[in-house]
């Protein structure tokens, strides 16, 4: 039986297969160095539709078809692809669906206006990254959270998901990055990323506002450990979790050759 130490790597971008924030490039070392380190490294991003899928091989994943999200009484699928990540031996999963993740932009149409949907689109990422966790049947010891995007996905844990089995260990750092929209999420986002009775108003007070700022304080409230992931982070949200008790928190470095990271999850996932 394995002993190796187990982490998962949820984002919504990555480097090489798309880069919005200098912190895509970050995930890309830290999921090439967390491997070098004799970790099993598996990472899970969506598959947006500027994604070339011929440049970066991807392709289904025949065993984890058949997944369907349940939101708000409506079942959405989700189609798995799988890359291996150039020059290191992981594997990057997609989570991809017609409707939601296909468009030839991310969050905003060629006129820049924002998707309505984007609420519903974030709910999907966030419960299918966990929903094809289950469908791996393979714990992660650490799972690192970057991006606003997955802001849901802590809490989702903690709450929905705190009786699977496959995340009855797992220790969650949250990455703070760079506000990038400015724009929120729509009226039902709340109502979206209810589930059942495990979450409620109380566990999705830190979205209410559902704005970038939101999502970034909601996945670092309901995480193990947080870190900073741009020199210049909303003030609020770095007074708020600079000093956290009972939290281990990693401010940013530019000089950092991130082993700091790397001592942060062998320290969680003692």
């Amino acid at each position: 039986m394995s002993t190796k130490k187990r982490i998962l790597f949820i984002a919504n971008e990555m480097s090489p297969y798309l880069e919005l924030t200098d912190f895509a490039e970050i995930v890309n070392k830290l999921a090439v160095k967390s491997n070098e380190t004799g970790m099993e490294v598996r990472c899970i991003m969506p598959r947006f539709g500027v994604i070339n899928e011929r440049r970066h091989r991807l392709h289904e994943v025949v065993r984890l078809s058949g997944i369907n999200v349940s939101i708000d009484g409506d079942d959405y699928p989700l189609v798995i692809k799988v890359a291996s990540l150039p020059n290191a031996r992981l594997q990057v999963y997609f989570l991809d669906n017609e409707d939601f993740f296909k468009r030839k932009s991310i969050f905003t149409d060629e006129q820049e206006n924002w998707y309505e949907d984007n609420g519903l689109r974030t709910v999907l990422f966030c419960k299918g990254a966990l929903e094809t966790v289950k469908k791996f049947g393979w714990p992660p010891d650490i799972i690192h959270c970057s991006g606003w995007m997955t802001g849901l996905i802590p809490m989702f844990i903690r709450n929905a998901y705190k009786k699977e089995p496959v995340f009855s260990n797992s220790k969650i750092v949250y990455t703070i990055g760079q506000n990038t929209f400015k724009d929120k999420l729509g009226a039902d986002f709340l109502k979206l990323a209810t589930i059942n009775d495990y979450v409620t108003k109380k566990e999705l007070e830190p979205f209410k506002d559902g704005n970038n700022l939101a999502l970034f304080r909601g996945g670092a409230a309901f995480a193990d450990a947080i870190t900073f992931g741009a020199e210049k982070v909303d003030k609020k949200l770095a007074d708020e979790f600079s000093k956290v008790k009972g939290k281990k928190v990693l401010k940013f470095d530019a000089t950092s050759d991130l082993t700091d990271y790397l001592q942060l999850y062998a320290d969680l996932a003692k």
